[in-house]
């Protein structure tokens, strides 16, 4: 094992601890969510360990991770929705929502997406179970939280891209929105205009996407796409404010 690989687990070990900052956020109800997430989502987390700080500082985000719903799986233990999701110790692996149990929530749904683009988003996550963790990120992450530095806005989203970029390590939002590049599917993507090559609308412009590189995304990207509709498990279903208990207390 080479030294900066020692050096990057060691670290792991120590970002994923429990953070022991407050926790403002209401977790979210296992059984609504296990409901209402379908494969394809991107469920976004609230994380409680030491590296989601650094992540939600460097995005200005409340979102630290970003795992992708796979679908109900068979023979891969308890039943329900099972997400792929890249961990900084365990690597790129297949897990169930007890594995975000306590913690605060949303589910991102791609639009417009059938079910061969569905089926092809999840393989190709599923295709990169066994993956190392992008261990480089993480010793960028780590240099940036002890102590917190006040960063400009326009260098933050380049500090947690600085990871090694190597095919077979991914950091969380990478991997996902890898999936979902996989069939050119928009996230943020950069538009550019040119004059649309039509005899009959001069001077007509049309809009050009441009793929942005999959490690330059964070998980608070797929949160303010508007190609993603957000769902809160706790209102998709039949929720209505009348039957909530209120405090007479003022």
């Amino acid at each position: 094992m080479g030294l900066g690989l020692a050096i990057g687990r060691i670290l792991a070990g120590y970002l994923t601890a429990p953070s022991r900052a407050p926790y403002a956020n209401a977790p979210t109800d296992p059984e609504k969510l296990a409901r209402t997430l379908r494969a394809g989502d991107v469920l976004l987390v609230d994380g409680r360990q030491r590296i989601s700080t650094a992540i939600k500082y460097l995005t200005q985000s409340t979102w630290s991770h970003a795992a992708l719903c796979v679908g109900h799986m068979q023979n891969a233990g308890k039943d329900g929705p099972h997400l792929v999701e890249a961990d900084a110790v365990e690597g790129v692996r297949l897990v169930d929502l007890t594995e975000f149990e306590g913690l605060h929530t949303r589910i991102c749904r791609p639009i417009g997406l059938n079910q061969d683009d569905i089926g092809a988003v999840t393989a190709f996550a599923c295709a990169h179970i066994g993956d190392s963790y992008d261990l480089a990120n993480v010793v960028d992450l780590a240099r940036y939280l002890c102590p917190t530095p006040p960063v400009p806005v326009s260098w933050r989203r380049r500090m947690i891209a600085l990871g090694s970029g190597e095919p077979t390590k991914a950091i969380c939002s990478t991997l996902v929105a890898q999936a979902f590049q996989s069939i050119r599917y928009p996230i943020l993507p950069h538009v550019t205009q040119e004059l649309a090559d039509d005899p009959e609308c001069i001077g007509c412009v049309r809009d050009i996407l441009h793929i942005r590189h999959y490690s330059l995304f964070t998980p608070r990207d797929f949160d303010v796409s508007p190609y993603f509709e957000i769902i809160k498990p706790s209102i998709s279903e039949d929720f209505d404010h009348r039957e909530l208990m209120w405090s007479m207390a003022r």
